[in-house]
């Protein structure tokens, strides 16, 4: 390998700097890498924000800032700092200190926690699913989640984004670039910090800022069109519906089962996040009667018994998918001595195969249902290890096509009795100006909203922040009409 003394020894520019040396020292690398002709750097190093006592607090902080003026001039970009670094299975590129190299493919995961990050990529690697990104962002102090998404929405070769995020320092650029993401492309986050006691002290993310009310974020991730899903097993399971699964055309579900209980199980668990047990035809039963034993259950979960061979299944999942009143179809399969659990699984393989309709499955127990979830993942066929992740994986896939819907919704038009006033609003902003503040207090920011006839309290207390946040943005766009904002 190659070595050199320092960033002005090198025969070229480097394309990329990784950087994993004390904190002081890194504002001095960044500056003479920048000055070389590098434009990129990943910053490993932690240590710019905690009051650890080395290089943190305010010491860490205006190390931060050095770094990053540092690198303004020449226009270098820095990933990080406090990061687990960047990989790009496409381009052959590990610059981190992850675990494992992932598989190539065309999911990309973006992430403020390098633990998530390593996670994600050990339960990919065991299940075969690749991924084009895996950027650990750390402190974000410089590219952010709305410069990732802007540049990963026009690499083609992605199929999805998936966020795992702690806090957004730029809301406004984050909106734009999510929606204009969304738009092309399946975009699903996971936000911690929903709770106030979640992030009580500085410790408890990256930048020790408080989280925001998290109704707010729940109601700019839907406006924006993304699926937002609340925990690691749901944000697995978006892994992988998206990377081998086909979309539901609704939210009515079929179950077709090998066990009555487990089936049960499945409906209480659909009940449970809102979505809807299909209502099988009289076309539909009627088929089902030829091919099931007399006393089959004859209503949705479609229980085949414990008996059941691997035909019985082929027949009854071939009928149900063609049920008009069905947009999905759940199998289960619980291990029992006298059918063979990978046997029901190639069926239910054969019978998918050349078919567009979403189908999951999941094969209960772990020795005896290895072999199934080999097979279904070797043919993209989502499984999951339990009945309730695979019902909450079909409801967030609905509610990701409800986003899609919400995406492209425009606000309802002014009424014609709607006389906003103006000059009131204006004089609360530019007193704010002229104090030379950034920000309104309470009750500025309240007189402004009043102003335009936004109720502020009942918007702020509301049940459904989606409903909320609709009757703000029907009349919010009236503020920059009347030119309320200093440009310059």
């Amino acid at each position: 390998m190659l070595t050199y003394a320092d960033a002005g020894a090198l025969p070229v520019p480097a394309d990329l700097a990784v950087i994993a040396t004390p904190p002081e020292t890194v504002p001095g690398l960044i500056g003479a890498f920048a000055e070389r002709g590098t434009r990129a750097a990943v910053v490993i190093t932690e240590g710019f924000n905690q009051s650890d006592g080395n290089g943190g607090g305010e010491d860490g902080r205006a190390l931060r800032q050095a770094m990053l003026d540092a690198a303004r001039p020449h226009t270098l970009r820095i990933v990080g700092p406090d990061c687990l670094g960047v990989m790009v299975p496409g381009a052959g590129l590990n610059a981190s200190f992850a675990h494992i190299q992932p598989k190539r493919g065309n999911l990309a995961f973006i992430a403020q926690s390098g633990a998530i990050v390593t996670s994600v990529l050990d339960w990919a690697a065991a299940r075969g699913i690749g991924f084009s990104h895996f950027v650990s962002l750390g402190d974000t102090s410089d590219v952010d989640f709305g410069d990732m998404l802007d540049y990963l929405t026009g690499q083609m070769e992605i199929r999805g984004i998936l966020l795992y995020i702690e806090t957004i320092r730029d809301a406004r650029k984050f909106m734009s670039a999510a929606r204009a993401a969304a738009r092309i492309k399946p975009v699903i986050v996971i936000k911690s910090g929903r709770h106030p006691a979640a992030t009580a002290g500085e410790a408890a993310s990256h930048t020790g800022a408080l989280a925001s009310r998290d109704a707010v974020y729940d109601a700019a991730f839907r406006r924006a069109g993304m699926l937002r899903v609340h925990d690691i097993g749901g944000l697995f399971g978006a892994v992988e519906t998206m990377a081998q699964g086909q979309a539901p055309s609704g939210d009515r579900i079929a179950v077709l089962t090998n066990g009555g209980g487990v089936g049960m199980m499945a409906v209480d668990a659909l009940i449970d996040y809102g979505g809807r047990l299909a209502d099988l035809s009289g076309e539909t039963v009627a088929a089902l009667d030829a091919v099931l034993p007399p006393t089959w259950s004859r209503r949705n979960p479609v229980d085949i018994f414990g008996d059941a061979p691997p035909e019985r299944y082929g027949k009854a999942l071939e009928i149900l998918l063609k049920d008009k009143g069905t947009n999905a179809v759940l199998v289960l399969n619980c291990p029992t001595a006298t059918a063979s659990g990978e046997d029901a699984a190639r069926a239910v393989i054969d019978t998918v195969a050349g078919k567009k309709r979403c189908v999951l499955t999941s094969w209960l127990g772990e020795t005896a249902a290895a072999g199934a979830r080999r097979m279904f993942a070797e043919h993209r066929i989502p499984t999951y290890f339990t009945p309730e992740r695979a019902i909450r994986a079909f409801v967030d896939m609905v509610n990701y096509e409800r986003s899609q819907e919400a995406l492209t919704e425009t606000p309802p038009s002014v009424p014609e009795d709607f006389a906003p006033d103006a000059a009131a609003a204006r004089a609360v902003i530019e007193n704010a100006l002229d104090d030379g503040r950034e920000w309104l207090g309470e009750l500025e920011a309240k007189a402004v909203l009043d102003a335009y006839g936004i109720p502020v309290v009942p918007m702020l207390l509301a049940a459904d922040p989606g409903a909320a946040w609709t009757a703000l943005s029907s009349r919010i766009w009236a503020l920059d009409t009347v030119g309320l904002r200093r440009r310059g």
